[in-house]
Parts: structure tokens; sequence; C-alpha cells
């Protein structure tokens, strides 16, 4: 852990600020202390969300990118005010190798992605968009500690891979059915599913 710290750094960054763009060459690795970052990749002008990095996890995109000097294939965005452990790359490939817990972090981070794709993919194959669209408000306030959601139906859509109108039609519906509460750009859940 000190030699870890003596190499690395760490920062400070606020919300809304791209730490990471598609087809950057990766210099160093975050590792989230607190906070949140977004990471999520691009198709024909939409967003889609591929995972959140919560605090002690990192990106395995960003580690994968980094082990083969190969340019990234997302973006990364301050989803919440956060301190993040800056890892220089370079230091990457020995400390693996001499540091087992660093290495099984990985394995673990790999794992939980790999974890999270099934269940996304379940998901979208058999739930219906209001019950998505649910899950993932439910998801983003647990992950943000806070009991109302500021977003746009725009940003919401980018973030389910779906359009504007769709969101706003679903969280109307969600609305009226007494899930959520919808109040000057910001939504809280309401009831449970």
């Amino acid at each position: 852990m000190e030699r870890i710290l003596e190499k690395s750094s760490i920062k400070d960054f606020s919300k809304g600020v791209e730490i990471l763009r598609e087809e950057q060459y990766v210099k160093v690795l975050p590792i989230v202390l607190s906070g949140l970052i977004k990471v999520y990749s691009r198709f024909n002008e939409k967003e889609l969300l591929l995972y959140y990095i919560e605090p002690s996890q990192s990106c395995v995109m960003t580690f994968y990118a980094a082990l083969k000097n190969t340019q990234s294939k997302v973006f990364a965005t301050i989803e919440e005010d956060s301190k993040v452990l800056l890892i220089p790359v370079q230091y990457l490939p020995n400390w693996l190798i001499e540091f087992p817990d660093f290495n099984e972090l990985f394995y673990n981070q790999f794992n939980l992605r790999y974890s999270e794709l099934l269940d996304t993919i379940g998901h979208l194959l058999l739930d219906r968009m209001d019950k998505r669209l649910y899950d993932h408000l439910n998801k983003k306030l647990k992950l943000t500690h806070k009991n109302s959601i500021k977003m746009s139906h725009n940003q919401l859509a980018n973030e389910l891979g779906t359009a504007r109108e769709v969101i706003t039609r679903v969280l109307k519906k969600l609305e009226v059915d007494g899930k959520v509460i919808q109040n000057s750009g910001n939504i809280q859940i309401i009831s449970d599913w």
C-alpha cells in the first residue's frame, strides 16, 4: 500500500467532468475512494450506460486498455463529486505480480462487471421498460445516497438506450401508478415495485 500511494496521486473531481474519452490512451488507472463514476459507450450519437464505478472499485475497460496499451473503447464521467486514486499504468504489470491482493482486485472487478452484464441482458430480454426504468432509478438513488434524482428525460433515455419520448411516457405511467413523483426535474420513488 505504501508503494502504491508513493507512486500514485489522489485527485478530487467535480460532478460532470469527463475523465476518459473513447480512443484516448490510458495513462492512469482510477480507483474510486469516494463518489461515483459513470462508464458508458456511444453508438450513433446515443449513449449506453455500461456500469458505475463505486468506492473501492476500478474500471475493467480502463485496466485492459492500460495493460495492452490500446485506445479506450469507453467514456468515463464523474457522476457525483469524487476522490480518485490515480495509479500510473507503467507500474501495473510488476505490481500485479508482486502484490497478489492487487491482482485479485482486478479479477474481482472482471467478475463483478460480467455478472452485471448478464443481469443487464436479463433485464433487456425479460423486463418491460417501466420495470427497467424503476430499477434504474432505484439503483441510482442507492448509489448516490439521495432521496431524489435530478435528471432530464433525455439523460435517462441515454443511460437506458432508448428514446426520450419513451422515458417521458413511462415516467408518466409510473407516476399514475403511484411509484414515482416528478417535480421540477426531480424524480422521487414513493412506492416499492
